[in-house]
């Protein structure tokens, strides 16, 4: 997995959760986590926590379910 294999995944799906990334790249959380740092400091992605679907607070959803990244195309056109 390369930062140039995650722009191209990311590219095409536009949004993924942390969980999802890791599945897809077959990667841990945080090595992911830490890699998205280099596109989000470069403003090609944003970061976003979604709140549960269920609308409670209790805070026991997963992190990895609920850290959003999504491909912002007008950043990075090519």
């Amino acid at each position: 997995m390369s930062l140039l294999e995650i722009r191209a995944y990311l590219k095409q799906v536009k949004i993924a959760s942390l969980a999802t990334l890791a599945v897809y790249f077959n990667h841990d959380t945080d090595v992911l986590r830490h890699m998205m740092t280099h596109w989000i400091r470069k403003g090609s992605v944003r970061c976003f926590m979604k709140t549960p679907n269920c609308g409670g607070a209790c805070n026991k959803c997963p992190t990895a379910s609920t850290e959003i990244y999504e491909w912002l195309d007008a950043a990075n056109p090519v």
